[in-house]
């Protein structure tokens, strides 16, 4: 009996077309790696390891979107470490932007086969109009290239998405400690080696030969006014310490956030978080950023009076918070008092840099010139631009408008202002800084109502610090500059953290299980216009 599997037409000669091209592929790719070593092109070599790996991500992410999200995270927070030890390659700049398109690609196609659902935000319509807008400017008769445009819009509404992926990204509580597990570890990684690097130097995680414009970033220190003492500007794997800085913030919310959220429910997870508190808030203090110190200490006493205003008081569970509140002070007390004994000088120029220029009493200090005139001033600046009714067009001042200038040999028809609002003003006239007015505030105000919707539950201080986290973007540091928000790393958290934000109120937490006790029933999604009570459960820490 002929047992053999039978044979299609035409099989034979796609199985040997495809031996022919793997053979192709693999000589070709041999003589070239061969070539890499002879030149001694470790570069070369690099970014084909880099090609192969982001080929095997593209194949996991069209399988699975919600790993690729973590893949695209990931990327994107290590992006600017690669492109350090690179040459400042554009292709790396650009590969980020091409793994969340194939995250796109693979969430609408699953949105498709009904497998994920889509949720209208309340503030979608102030959105879209604030988009459209932004589109029309790309064809600004006052810009020099459509160039700017396009990259102004990309760099303002691409991550808008993201939206809609963060909603759907979990539905368990076991999802959701995933997905800020993750975000912690990273944190960890990242503020934990900007704070090596604030004492150790510029020679650590900075190669010895890098690109002319990133090795001036890399190399800043800070100097105090009266005693003239040095601290090293860190960058950790950034490329500048105006971005670490940034990530600082973001950093420091989620550890917040989930932190507060472990206190109120099962202990595992809280030394992994209470580690992260201690090391991110020593890393705020030696970035030798004013903004970032100053910023840390209002994020930390608004994120406190929150939690203990949102505890569960009626289950007299609220000493929970009070208590969460006490160990993390205790936390970064220990911290600073740790670093203290172990690198005094370290800590002692920071201690003198924020002493000499945001004390108050200080005759060098900037805290009001930097804190309010100096935004302000520049904000009025834009007004002085003949076309700041219409503008210039989007992008024609933003982070990356060297790169236009550079490949398509055109320069920008202004420089533009350090203000945010007045950036607005000038790339899209003061029709476009009404506009996100109006959109910042429909996010801000919706965002508000799921805080209060949530007051008594153990997601309270992830969905107030979220809340904040959206105020603080949109409007503060907007103000002062339009960097934080067309900071990619900054954009992207605002809105994929949105869409967790709205998705918070349908979620179930698990069971406890605690020995002896009845178990504690499920917690049900709340319904819209109350507030959810817990039943308190002895026993539980």
């Amino acid at each position: 009996m002929n047992l053999a599997q039978p044979r299609f037409p035409g099989q034979s000669s796609r199985g040997l077309l495809l031996l022919l091209g793997s053979i192709v592929v693999g000589a070709w790719g041999s003589y070239q790696c061969a070539q890499w070593v002879i030149n001694d092109d470790m570069q070369g070599m690099a970014l084909a390891g880099l090609v192969v790996v982001g080929s095997a991500v593209v194949v996991g992410i069209l399988n699975n979107w919600r790993n690729g999200v973590y893949l695209f995270l990931a990327w994107l927070l290590f992006e600017d470490f690669a492109r350090k030890f690179l040459g400042n390659n554009m292709t790396i700049y650009f590969a980020k932007d091409f793994l969340l398109l194939v995250v796109y690609i693979s969430f609408f196609a699953d949105r498709r086969k009904r497998k994920v659902k889509l949720f209208k935000a309340p503030f979608l319509a102030p959105v879209v109009v604030f988009i459209w807008f932004g589109v029309m400017q790309i064809f600004n008769p006052a810009s020099t290239s459509i160039f700017y445009g396009l990259m102004g819009v990309k760099i303002f509404f691409y991550y808008v998405p993201l939206i809609f992926v963060g909603y759907a990204l979990f539905d368990s509580e076991s999802e959701l400690r995933r997905f800020f597990t993750i975000n912690l570890v990273l944190a960890f990684v990242i503020v934990g080696l900007g704070l090596a690097q604030s004492i150790i130097g510029p020679t650590f995680l900075n190669p010895a030969h890098q690109a002319d414009d990133l090795a001036l970033l890399s190399g800043m220190y800070r100097v105090s006014p009266q005693t003239g003492q040095m601290a090293y500007r860190p960058t950790s794997v950034f490329v500048s310490n105006g971005r670490f800085c940034d990530f600082i913030n973001v950093a420091w919310l989620l550890v917040l956030g989930f932190s507060g959220f472990l206190l109120l429910r099962q202990k595992k997870g809280r030394i992994l978080a209470f580690i992260c508190v201690a090391v991110t808030a020593a890393a705020a203090f030696f970035a030798a950023s004013r903004g970032t110190f100053m910023w840390a200490m209002i994020d930390g006493l608004v994120t406190s009076a929150a939690f203990i205003w949102g505890a569960p008081w009626r289950q007299r569970e609220a000493r929970r918070a009070f208590k969460g509140v006490q160990r993390a002070l205790l936390a970064v007390a220990g911290a600073m008092t740790l670093l203290f004994f172990i690198f005094p000088d370290a800590l002692l120029s920071r201690v003198a840099i924020y002493q000499e220029t945001l004390n108050p009493n200080s005759s060098t200090s900037e805290l009001s010139h930097r804190g309010w005139e100096y935004p302000v001033d520049n904000f009025l600046a834009a007004f002085q631009y003949p076309r700041w009714l219409e503008g210039y067009g989007i992008g024609t001042t933003a982070l990356g408008g060297q790169y236009v200038a550079r490949f398509f040999k055109v320069v920008p028809p202004v420089i533009g202002v350090e203000s945010g609002f007045g950036t607005l003003v000038v790339e899209m006239g003061v029709g476009g800084l009404i506009l996100w007015l109006i959109m910042g505030c429909a996010i801000v105000f919706t965002a508000w109502r799921v805080v209060k919707k949530l007051k008594g539950s153990p997601l309270l201080p992830i969905a107030f610090t979220i809340f904040w986290y959206a105020f603080v973007l949109l409007f503060p540091s907007t103000f002062g500059g339009i960097q934080p928000y067309e900071d990619y790393v900054l954009n992207c958290y605002l809105w994929l953290m949105l869409g967790v934000l709205f998705r918070l109120p349908t979620l179930k937490l698990t069971n406890l299980a605690v020995p002896a006790t009845p178990a504690r029933q499920a917690w049900p999604a709340v319904p819209s216009g109350q507030r959810l009570v817990i039943p308190r459960t002895p026993g539980v820490a």
